[in-house]
């Protein structure tokens, strides 16, 4: 590090914090969705389990809500279609955790690469 001029340390050391503020930005907006994925995820194993209490004869009508109106629907595609959403969430939620993962080890790293260059630094100047 000691044959870095003030210029070419200044711009480093700016690429760095800009790449860290970048990660940490990145890392809130995922964590949010992860956590409305998670909230979604709630609301349809809550839907789910209120399903099961009805019974599964033929001559039970199920609607489902679309915008300001219900449609009738079987009861089969109604599972099928909360199976299909909750593995849906679950690979959802699972690639989102691994995104957080990858953004937080990033900023942790770039974190690390400044206080590396200012120790550098300080040892140099003492």
């Amino acid at each position: 590090m000691s044959g870095l001029s003030d210029d070419t340390l200044r711009k480093i050391l700016t690429q760095i914090q800009q790449q860290a503020i970048t990660s940490q930005k990145q890392l809130s907006i995922v964590k949010a969705q992860i956590q409305s994925k998670e909230k979604e995820k709630k609301i349809l194993n809550l839907t789910v389990r209120e399903l099961n209490t009805v019974p599964k004869d033929e001559s039970s009508t199920m609607y489902k809500g679309v915008g300001k109106m219900f449609i009738e629907q079987d009861r089969k595609e109604i599972d099928t279609e909360n199976s299909t959403q909750e593995k849906s969430l679950n690979d959802e939620i699972s690639n989102l955790t691994k995104k957080s993962k990858y953004l937080e080890k990033q900023f942790d790293e770039a974190n690390s690469q400044l206080k590396d260059i200012f120790h550098s630094q300080q040892r140099q100047a003492a």
